[in-house]
């Protein structure tokens, strides 16, 4: 497929070898301590494969992030916030973090394929390594190419995550009972001095109108950081949400660090507050998160009536903490 490239995004062309799919499967130990039987990936994975970095924890500080499935039509982002993983997910390509999207007709064969041939209902998130509405402005937006695939079928779901507020192609859409939008949202002054993305207020109206136009929408508050008055900011933000919209679920996150984002970021002001160490990089010190999280969940129960919340790459030890059983977790990523 040929298309005006107005953001100026690099076309990857890989039509050469689409020409079969083949369906990798393996055995998982999900969280709950079952086993089961399910996808690892679609040919070699380059566009259907499952985030399964994280094993299932078996000590207090392990990390707990149930494994999903990425459908990864591109790479990178245009938005360039300060502490964005890709920046050491993606340090070895001499295009850096510069968004550049596959060719849709191998997503479309992947994507068909795995919609008819997978029995196990799964959620394909669009934006592990991707803003998933970057490319809305193209001649075929990704919005319009991939939402019809889905809705083609009643078993599967895509998700897209995001901090774009140009959700117009969206709203066009005349069924999108297959689709999950998700927002990453922060408190303001985070969002002012860490995020280059669309403002916070404005994802917001943008997640409204998705709410008001029936899709399921997921909202994603990560990293939380301590800044000063934290608690007064990040009370406000919920608040703010919740006069607009009832999110499905929240996922909360803590500010943490791989050795190698940090290392490829040229705005280090953030790493002042990681303090902690742990099998998923740098984080900040456990009291703090604990009363952050403490602090956000209790307003989020006594104010807002509301308990679908999850964490995002957090210890054991944290969920225990809250009172929270993290092999029930319902987050962003998952059904």
């Amino acid at each position: 497929m040929k298309f005006n490239n107005p953001e100026n995004l690099l076309f990857l062309n890989t039509s050469k070898s689409i020409n079969k799919v083949n369906f990798h499967y393996n055995i998982y130990t999900q969280l709950n301590g079952k086993t089961e039987r399910i996808i690892e990936r679609v040919n070699d994975g380059s566009i259907i494969t499952r985030f399964d970095k994280t094993p299932p924890p078996k000590k207090k500080t392990d990390i707990v992030c149930p494994h999903f499935l990425e459908l990864k039509w591109d790479y990178g982002c245009p938005y360039d916030c300060a502490w964005c993983y890709l920046k050491g997910t993606f340090r070895f390509r001499p295009e850096g973090t510069s968004p550049a999207i596959k060719d849709y007709d191998k997503i479309k064969l992947h994507t068909e394929a795995f919609l008819e041939q997978v029995k196990t209902p799964e959620i394909l998130n669009t934006g592990e390594i991707a803003d998933s509405l970057m490319n809305e402005h193209a001649d075929v937006p990704f919005s319009k190419f991939i939402i019809p695939l889905f809705e083609a079928q009643r078993l599967h779901k895509v998700l897209f995550l995001t901090k774009s507020s140009n959700v117009k192609n969206l709203l066009e859409m005349k069924s999108h009972n297959q689709v999950i939008i998700s927002f990453s949202l922060n408190a303001v002054p985070v969002a002012e001095r860490w995020e280059k993305a669309p403002a916070v207020s404005k994802r917001i109206e943008a997640a409204k109108k998705l709410f008001d136009a029936g899709y399921e929408v997921r909202i994603r508050i990560d990293p939380v950081v301590p800044i000063e008055n934290w608690q007064k900011h990040y009370l406000q933000l919920l608040d703010i949400v919740f006069d607009k919209l009832t999110p499905e679920r929240i996922t909360l996150g803590s500010l943490r660090g791989l050795q190698s984002t940090i290392n490829g970021c040229t705005d280090k002001s953030w790493v002042k507050y990681l303090k902690e160490s742990s099998n998923w990089g740098k984080k900040i010190d456990y009291q703090t998160r604990l009363s952050m999280y403490s602090t956000i969940i209790q307003h989020l129960r006594q104010k807002h009536k509301f308990d679908k919340i999850a964490l995002c790459k957090e210890t054991v030890q944290m969920w225990h903490a809250l009172k929270m059983d993290y092999t029930k977790i319902k987050c962003n990523c998952i059904w």
